[in-house]
């Protein structure tokens, strides 16, 4: 065995090192380790291989530029490999709700992709039970609201139906003018606008959107939207600013998806900047329930804001800690004074805000504003009594006053009679005498 070997290695001997001696050393038939000196990793070749590839000077690979191109190729491949992982996972929810349907439990009929995703995030079973219930709810609304307006097409084309039978019209009131829809929405529209010009800014603060669940969100644009149409048909409307509402944030997502196209028409000033960057500080007041300042009146130079949160938790003193961060002053609706309330949070919606605001901004007064608050919320007005008391106390002195005057002109008058009459019988006894 180790007679072979030496032969071997005479043999490789014999045929490498006359070509080493011919084209250089050694060492020059390999390749040469990357030198720390080169601020670029890069593979020098030898000369014996430089000859052979080309006779320009001494060429270098640039790994860094090969590492990009092999890391995009593989983000190609993780980005299609989670594009099939989410299709995978999108099937498999469907399937999960088809089976839970087949199960007989409350699911339904037809869902959307963005419901799924919604669906994905859930991360117990219980809470994609309750959020699949909630779909199917809203969807038999939906049906049952559709068959309502069916029937009432049905019934209005049955009556012309027989009206035009009989020859007899409907009778039309021709004594008030009849103004259409698109006629009102264009003045409503024109009011806003004059507003947008003229009139004083209330301010909604989106900033509340990582303390609030999904469906919560929903909530809180349902009833922005429905602040959005009583501010509109106001006799004198704000000018409503939405502030800290991020692009393609989860409130701008939402808002383009119940209006639509109608969102880029809408008179509503929507901006990215907090209200701190818009307003002057001491302009601002934040309206809060945690705050220890009472509203005594509704000031017309002073800009209000609003949080835009809806908390099924009750969550206290988020909005306070928010407006004292930003060094704002606060105010409270004086709902202690005028009203006996029962137990439970003095949190209100947003709808009924803007229309307490709105009352109070027409009228200044507190008893016509607070009608807005649910009455589920108090028993009674604190201040209605007593001004019922007065008012009666009041018409009661009056007219016990005025019946004593009556009461004195007429016995005035019948003092006089008698006093002459007394006269006339003494002078008539005097003349007999």
């Amino acid at each position: 065995m180790k007679f072979f070997n030496m032969l071997l290695r005479s043999i490789v001997r014999r045929s490498v090192f006359p070509f080493a001696m011919q084209n250089g050393s050694k060492k020059d038939l390999f390749l040469t380790t990357p030198q720390r000196s080169f601020p670029c990793r890069t593979l020098i070749l030898s000369p014996a291989l430089k000859k052979q590839i080309s006779s320009s000077p001494t060429e270098k690979l640039d790994l860094d530029g090969w590492k990009n191109v092999m890391r995009s190729g593989m983000q190609e491949e993780v980005g299609e490999a989670s594009e099939s992982e989410e299709d995978s996972t999108l099937a498999a929810t469907r399937e999960l709700v088809e089976m839970w349907r087949l199960a007989g439990k409350t699911v339904p009929e037809n869902i959307s992709e963005e419901e799924i995703k919604t669906l994905m995030e859930c991360s117990t079973k219980s809470s994609k039970k309750k959020y699949l219930r909630y779909l199917a709810v809203k969807e038999k609304v939906k049906k049952a609201n559709k068959v309502k307006q069916e029937k009432q097409k049905e019934a209005k084309r049955e009556r012309l139906e027989k009206a035009k039978k009989n020859d007899t019209g409907e009778l039309k009131n021709t004594f008030l003018l009849q103004f259409w829809s698109k006629s009102m929405d264009k003045m409503y529209n024109w009011r806003t606008a004059q507003a947008m010009i003229f009139g004083q800014p209330l301010v909604f603060d989106m900033a509340y959107e990582n303390y609030m669940s999904r469906r919560e969100m929903e909530n809180t644009v349902n009833q922005l939207m429905e602040t959005e149409g009583w501010n509109r048909r106001a006799v004198d409307p704000f000018h409503l600013h939405f502030c800290n509402v991020k692009v393609d944030g989860p409130y701008h997502k939402e808002f383009v998806k119940r209006y639509g196209e109608a969102w880029d028409n809408l008179l509503v000033t929507v901006t990215e900047q907090s209200h701190t960057d818009v307003f002057p500080s001491d302009k601002l007041i934040y309206l809060t329930a945690d705050s220890p300042n009472v509203m005594k009146k509704f000031e017309h130079d002073k800009i209000y804001i609003v949080g835009s949160m809806v908390d099924r938790n009750i969550q206290t003193g988020i909005s306070l800690a928010h407006a004292k961060r930003l060094k704002l002053t606060t105010e409270r609706l004086p709902l202690e004074r005028y009203l006996k309330w029962e137990t439970g949070a003095k949190n209100l919606t947003l709808d009924q805000m803007i229309r307490i605001l709105l009352t109070l901004k027409d009228t200044g007064d507190w008893l016509e504003a607070l009608k807005f608050v649910p009455k589920r919320k108090y028993e009674a007005f604190v201040d209605t009594s007593f001004y019922s008391k007065h008012k009666t106390d009041t018409g009661r002195r009056t007219k016990v006053f005025e019946f004593s005057n009556s009461q004195e002109k007429v016995k005035k008058p019948f003092v006089e009679n008698s006093f002459r009459k007394q006269t006339q019988k003494k002078w008539w006894i005097a003349e007999e005498s």
